[in-house]
């Protein structure tokens, strides 16, 4: 089930990459020349000089009209590319951008977060509270403080309105402007960094040279408020200055660099600058929060081409060099599981539970291997035992629903995710699991109302409409469910004028 709605989502964009991105920009009523402006495809350790993509809240427009244009280039985003549906991973990132944003200077707090499945190192920023982390970072980041210190350098765009000055500069072009980095992050995120840095350099061509001059002080303003925000909520602001040194390192030893780096120019000075910066802070005890380890474990094992393949490199890992040992357990215990060595997985994660049984990623775990044995009813009662004890967690929640799907418990299922869908209205995952369980527990109207909001969430507005349209012949006899669906009817076709206004 964890990839099973991108699947779906793809299937409803079977076009050239180019095409659908053209098709999405209509929507947003304009267009866009993709791949017509040569790029640069190798990179300097002295300065990488791309235009700039973290930003901020616009003061040009509304914060009304902001939050609208933000949701709207979330919405066309989900549609192209891959998003993380691991549940633990997602509620990890969550938490990490809401601890760093409550120390923030940002205005507005409420951040949504996707999770981008791309090997490369990038995060982003973008107008309207979206928060952009590709799981590559993880892997680039060696350590917690340092993955914090990006996150915190976008808020530190967000907050400092980056972006409502390029628009100062740039009259006019707001959709202009979030047009070329939706291109710019879809390319990036799918086809890869030099088609993105193409499509983003197409649309920012006619102010390329005042984007730059303009991407130094933006940068600086960044920096600076992004080692404050680390200092504030505990970290260590030294990780930014780590964080910097390993891009640089990047651009000498690979062809291209990471991705982040194609758009946040990094220089010797810059990183003497953040040393500076952060010296001037109160000292922090050095930390190495295991949770971003065991993060870590969960995104190389995706990445590993075989689960065989994962179970050799987690164990040798284990019984020699590793970056901390209970992940390195935890990685092998989950690549058996993967293997479909359920009793071997328990042996590895059994030291972990003896720890600490209640822990959710161990438990999680667990539950997965009593899946595996096909022990249905041991998984649900370990899950709900846990959920009982942690109210509202994330990762428990889908994964109790999830074993209760596996074991035909529909109707459990259904009253779990029906639930939990009032609560996390805007997480496509939650909406793709509910529509299959109401499929499967024969509720068809149900299966319409929840397909419909995948769809939303998706930007797929004419799939919505479909889905509803059948729900509404479904219910002639309904009158309150009816005109529940009657009024969303009305609520798609408005968001889709408004996409065409945009």
């Amino acid at each position: 089930m964890t990839d099973s709605h991108n699947t779906l989502t793809r299937r409803c964009n079977k076009a050239p990459l180019t095409q659908r991105l053209r098709t999405g920009f209509k929507a947003l009523g304009i267009g866009l020349l993709l791949g017509t402006i040569p790029i640069v495809t190798t990179a300097t350790s002295e300065e990488i000089r791309l235009p700039e993509l973290g930003d901020s809240t616009s003061g040009v427009v509304s914060r009304q009209r902001e939050k609208e244009l933000g949701q709207m280039w979330l919405r066309m985003f989900r549609s192209q590319v891959k998003t993380s549906s691991d549940a633990l991973l997602q509620q990890y990132v969550e938490k990490t951008v809401k601890g760093l944003a409550e120390y923030s200077p940002l205005e507005d707090k409420s951040i949504d977060v996707v999770v981008v499945s791309n090997e490369t190192m990038n995060a982003f920023a973008v107008p309207g509270g979206i928060m952009g982390v590709h799981t590559g970072l993880f892997l680039f980041a060696e350590n917690e403080d340092q993955f914090a210190s990006v996150i915190a350098h976008e808020l530190g765009h967000l907050s400092q309105r980056h972006y409502a000055r390029s628009l100062e500069a740039q009259r006019n072009s707001t959709i202009p402007t979030l047009a070329g980095m939706l291109g710019a992050l879809v390319l990036a995120a799918t086809a890869g960094g030099e088609a993105g840095i193409a499509a983003m350099t197409a649309t920012q061509a006619a102010a390329l040279d005042s984007q730059l001059r303009f991407s130094r002080k933006n940068e600086q303003e960044a920096d600076r408020v992004g080692i404050e925000t680390l200092a504030k909520s505990g970290r260590n602001p030294d990780a930014a200055g780590e964080m910097f040194e390993q891009m640089l390192k990047a651009t000498r030893y690979y062809r291209r660099p990471p991705e982040f780096l194609l758009t946040h120019p990094v220089t010797e000075k810059r990183i003497a600058d953040a040393k500076l910066r952060s010296q001037r802070m109160e000292d922090v005890p050095p930390s190495d929060s295991r949770d971003y380890h065991l993060m870590r474990a969960r995104i190389r094992l995706a990445g590993e081409p075989t689960p065989q393949q994962a179970v050799k490199r987690f164990n040798a890992e284990l019984n020699g060099i590793n970056d901390n040992e209970d992940a390195a357990r935890y990685g092998l215990a989950l690549a058996q599981i993967a293997a479909g060595k359920p009793d071997m997985a328990l042996d590895t994660l059994q030291p972990l539970l003896d720890k600490e049984p209640s822990k959710a990623a161990f438990v999680l775990a667990r539950a997965d291997i009593d899946l595996v044995r096909e022990n249905y009813s041991s998984a649900t009662r370990r899950l709900q035992h846990a959920l009982d004890r942690n109210p509202g967690d994330h990762a428990l929640t889908m994964g109790l629903a999830n074993a209760h799907f596996k074991a035909s418990n529909y109707l459990a299922a259904e009253r779990l995710l029906a639930k939990y869908s009032r609560i996390r209205k805007k997480d496509p995952s939650v909406w793709y699991l509910l529509a299959e369980t109401h499929g499967l527990a024969g509720d068809i109207v149900g299966v319409h109302e929840a397909r419909a909001e995948y769809y939303i969430l998706n930007g797929i507005f004419d799939k919505a409409l479909q889905h509803l349209r059948h729900g509404i012949r479904m219910t002639k006899n309904e009158y309150q469910t009816n005109a529940i669906l009657e009024q969303r009817l009305k609520d798609v076709i408005k968001m889709q004028e408004k996409a065409r206004e945009l």
